[in-house]
């Protein structure tokens, strides 16, 4: 993933040396017509026409377990040692955590039509998660950001675009929310913006754990003086929406699907990139060593890799599709409401999501418990 260049919804991320793949010996009578596939993914990720329009056309059945978190989808492999699903969505920055873990195990790239993607999303899975030569084991699915999202009729932001700070404001005590380990990031971001922290550091801090001690020590530091203003910590899309609709939060940092689905269904709510700039990820699908379907793995893969699929998904969840030409069977209020979120300069101003080692998690949370029991 790379940043400060000219980016449009189908390049994004597309770095400047990335060249289209080449493309597989991709074979359609590989995939499947019937049976069962099992997949552990972030809950909000395929509503329910998506898997019907599956389902009716393959013969497969669906059996979806929703989650919230990485922390989830890692725990729940490491403690079955990678059995009982055929599919999981582990973000692009989490390959440093997988790779020693020998949990997940290669996908057959001839049965993968890879050129239907992003070059750039989908060179992820051939560079970060290439385990020991072994070839991809992630495939690239959804992608999005993490801003700020606000209530239009409640709050609106002193200027062109809201803040990090806004979360955090006195302002706004008492009526906000957010994730805590990615809103303690939030915050960084904004201490570095406003002077009360070297530019950087929040980034330098992925670099060793000497300096992540540093500044993650500054950081909760400041969160926790300030802790009593935060009303809500969520930890999946339901508690977004559920606090912007009816637990009276006004701003919160939150993703980008779930604010923008409730404004796609008329609410009062909006979503947008701050200016320290919104945290970009990629969503994936891999395949644990447990996987018992993969047949139907590959006909999902298929199907989710469609530009009609795709693009009428996104209506529905409010994230963007890495397919190519995805946003063309997608309708004008999505259009419209990604052209809001990112508004001027705000595509080329995104923050990726450095890989994280396991000791960054680890340490992280060590952090993040300080400022919860605080």
């Amino acid at each position: 993933m790379t940043t400060k260049s000219s980016v449009t919804r189908r390049t994004l991320l597309k770095s400047a040396g990335a060249a289209a793949l080449a493309a597989p010996l991709y074979s359609k009578s590989a995939l499947a017509s019937s049976g069962e596939v099992n997949i552990l993914m972030w809950s909000d990720y395929l509503p329910p026409s998506f898997i019907e329009g599956f389902e009716a056309k393959t013969g497969i059945k669906v059996n979806y377990t929703g989650i919230g978190s990485n922390e989830e989808i890692i725990n729940k492999m490491k403690a079955t040692k990678g059995q009982g699903f055929d599919i999981v969505s582990p973000t692009n920055n989490r390959s440093l955590q997988w790779g020693p873990l020998e949990l997940l195990k290669p996908f057959d790239m001839s049965k993968v039509n890879i050129d239907a993607v992003n070059p750039a999303m989908a060179k992820i899975g051939t560079d970060a998660w290439n385990f020991e030569g072994a070839g991809v084991h992630w495939l690239p699915h959804i992608w999005g950001t993490e801003g700020i999202a606000y209530r239009t009729d409640k709050w609106l932001p002193a200027g062109d675009a809201p803040s990090y700070g806004d979360v955090w404001a006195e302002e706004n005590a008492g009526k906000t929310m957010g994730r805590a380990h990615s809103m303690m990031l939030g915050a960084g971001l904004y201490m570095e913006a406003s002077g009360e922290m070297d530019p950087g550091s929040v980034w330098a801090a992925y670099s060793s754990e000497d300096k992540m001690r540093e500044v993650w020590g500054k950081i909760t530091d400041w969160c926790m003086a300030r802790k009593s203003r935060i009303k809500l910590i969520w930890n999946d899309a339901d508690t977004q929406k559920n606090g912007l609709l009816n637990e009276g939060v006004v701003v919160g940092q939150t993703w980008d699907g779930p604010p923008l689905a409730l404004k796609a269904a008329g609410e009062p709510v909006h979503y947008q990139a701050p200016v320290e700039g919104a945290t970009a990820w990629v969503d994936g699908m891999s395949m644990p060593v447990g996987a018992k379907n993969e047949e139907q793995v590959y006909a999902f893969i298929d199907y989710a890799f469609g530009q009609e699929a795709a693009g009428v998904a996104i209506d529905s969840h409010g994230y963007n599709s890495p397919v190519l030409g995805a946003d063309t069977y997608s309708g004008d209020v999505y259009k419209k409401n990604f052209a809001e979120a990112y508004p001027g300069d705000s595509l080329a101003n995104l923050n990726p999501w450095p890989a994280e080692a396991p000791w960054y998690a680890e340490v992280r949370t060590e952090f993040v418990n300080k400022f919860k029991s605080a």
